[in-house]
């Protein structure tokens, strides 16, 4: 019998057999006990963007540990902590000056719905109490966050009872090149959704771009442009879940960039720290902050997980960052976009519904789950680790890996097809 003492995720622990252990990493490669060396397709999750044991990153982790691993920031702080919130107001959209830390992605976006509530509660507009949401979303797996993902196809219809309700517009369809034509439909269906609730409504939350876990959905930067003007139309708060789609998983630093627009909060965890340790950052504007700022101590926002502005975190995500400037992460994921393309966009087989790529990401999509039971098993026998969900069989690579080492995965997931 198993051992069940280690619970692992998303999985049936009953039928669960997990033989691999992974001992190290190098690189794009994670090696595991039994000496089998595997590229990583997957990023560990979206956020191993600089690989493995990164020189750069594992010498700032024994620098801060030697100094300090961690301190509260309530009634203290730390040079880290105010360092990083600087970096972060220096490089993600213009006027999204104040940073609220906590400890991961899904406590990111539990602050950002806080936030978005409360600020209207300040106003005296208690009315203003729900959000609003895409259908094919994913938030995250914690309570206020599942109430925002997709209520159908998501992962979370058991706790329908147990959730808050919210609001609901249609995944956006036009794809990511789509002309403003293409968008019209889309559009409409956010303003249908406002016109009706805007009154209850205190943020609307979109994964800009790429809503990642709901199913590798690409969508087009003008859906963002317009949203923005019904947000402002119908005073409702725009909410950019770039936890997935930060620092560069789109080909620029962060989803907004394409779209040349700035949210009023921001949430950044994932490749925050390259994935070396769990924090992130929920990112408002002055508009958000001067909601909070009084001589009524009752207007305070009263939120604080024990980790936020570790400054252990913050030194790896200060550091992170400065690999990825120094090292142009940017032209290193264009070429990667280049050779994701050229290797899958013109992939058909009839298993197949559809091949997309935006970025460092790309996906093909079947038409049946059933079609990619034990791709899992072939890839390992082709050097490659994969972790499909669902229909979709995708790779979201770390930046450094070279044109040939990806060109091993999309042959990976290609052969799938042809060799089964």
């Amino acid at each position: 019998m198993q051992d069940t003492r280690l619970w692992f995720p998303y999985a049936q622990m009953k039928h669960l057999e997990v033989n691999y252990e992974v001992d190290t990493g190098e690189g794009p490669y994670i090696q595991f006990t039994n000496g089998m060396r595997l590229l990583d397709a997957t990023c560990s999750w979206w956020c191993m963007i600089h690989g493995y044991r990164h020189p750069d990153i594992t010498q700032a982790i024994h620098e801060q540990a030697d100094k300090l691993a961690h301190v509260m920031l309530g009634g203290l702080k730390n040079r880290p902590a105010v360092e990083l919130a600087n970096k972060l107001v220096e490089i993600t959209p213009e006027g999204l000056n104040h940073v609220f830390f906590s400890d991961s992605g899904s406590v990111g976006m539990e602050v950002a719905m806080k936030m978005a509530v409360q600020y209207w509660q300040n106003q005296g507009r208690t009315e203003k109490a729900k959000l609003a949401s895409l259908i094919k979303a994913y938030h995250g797996d914690t309570t206020g966050c599942m109430s925002v993902c997709d209520p159908e196809e998501g992962m979370h219809s058991l706790f329908s009872g147990l959730l808050p309700t919210q609001h609901f517009a249609p995944a956006p369809e036009a794809g990511f090149d789509a002309i403003a034509e293409e968008v019209t439909q889309d559009i409409a269906n956010l303003r249908a959704l406002f016109e009706q609730h805007h009154q209850e409504i205190a943020g609307f939350i979109v994964e800009p771009l790429l809503q990642a876990a709901g199913g590798l959905n690409m969508y087009s930067p003008i859906y963002l442009q317009e949203a923005r003007k019904l947000c402002d139309e119908f005073e409702i708060l725009f909410i950019f879940d770039e936890v997935a789609t930060g620092f560069g998983r789109t080909g620029k630093l962060f989803a907004a960039d394409h779209a040349g627009i700035t949210p009023d909060i921001m949430v950044l965890s994932k490749g925050l720290t390259g994935g070396y340790i769990g924090h992130a950052a929920t990112v408002a504007n002055d508009r958000v902050f001067d909601g909070f700022w009084d001589d009524d101590a009752g207007k305070a926002f009263m939120h604080g997980p024990t980790f936020m502005g570790n400054p252990l975190a913050c030194a790896v995500a200060l550091k992170s960052i400065e690999v990825f400037e120094r090292d142009d992460y940017l032209g290193k994921i264009a070429q990667l976009n280049q050779v994701l393309q050229q290797e899958l966009l013109s992939f058909k087989h009839p298993e197949v519904k559809d091949t997309r790529v935006l970025g460092a990401t790309a996906v093909i999509e079947v038409h049946d789950a059933a079609s990619l039971k034990d791709v899992q098993d072939f890839a390992i026998s082709q050097g490659v680790w994969l972790r499909p969900f669902g229909r979709f069989l995708y790779t979201m690579p770390p930046y450094i890996i070279t044109e040939d080492e990806l060109k091993q995965i999309t042959s990976t997931m290609k052969s799938w097809f042809t060799e089964k």
